[in-house]
């Protein structure tokens, strides 16, 4: 599993015009934005591990002290799976989707994300699977993280 993961002050999903997703987050608060993908091999351990990743990964700043997570925070977290992270572009312009689990391997993986990280405590808000959406965010900072699981 791949997360690309960036610390947001805003962010939301939209799809045929309609919201489907938003972190609600009051000003000064932030939140992360996850795009997940999902290679063929991946189980429900790695989705275990990616979510545990994310909800305890150090990336908030804080003036007084050590950095703190998302788990530190409760900061909620916009999952969105993106198939495109697996995109292989090493021959041509025209990218190979291979790596990229198919939609009914991938959507049960990207749901166990979702499961795992609400079993830690998170609040989560999440895109649709496979329709076309519209990504809004605010990132801050800017940071942006690849986690590889």
């Amino acid at each position: 599993m791949r997360a690309v993961v960036q610390r947001v002050s805003a962010a939301s999903v939209s799809v045929d015009g309609e919201v489907v997703g938003t972190l609600d987050l009051p000003a000064g608060h932030l939140g992360l934005v996850a795009l997940v993908g999902v290679t063929h091999d991946d189980d429900a351990a790695a989705a275990a591990k990616l979510a545990d990743k994310l909800w305890r990964l150090r990336i908030f700043h804080a003036p007084d002290g050590p950095e703190r997570s998302a788990a530190d925070l409760a900061a909620p977290i916009l999952v969105i799976s993106q198939f495109t992270l697996y995109a292989n572009t090493d021959k041509g312009r025209r990218p190979s989707w291979n790596a990229a689990a198919p939609g009914p391997v991938a959507e049960p993986m990207v749901e166990a994300v979702v499961a795992e990280l609400r079993g830690l405590g998170a609040t989560v808000a999440t895109g649709r699977f496979g329709a076309h959406m519209q990504v809004a965010l605010t990132n801050d900072g800017p940071v942006t993280l690849i986690v590889d699981v």
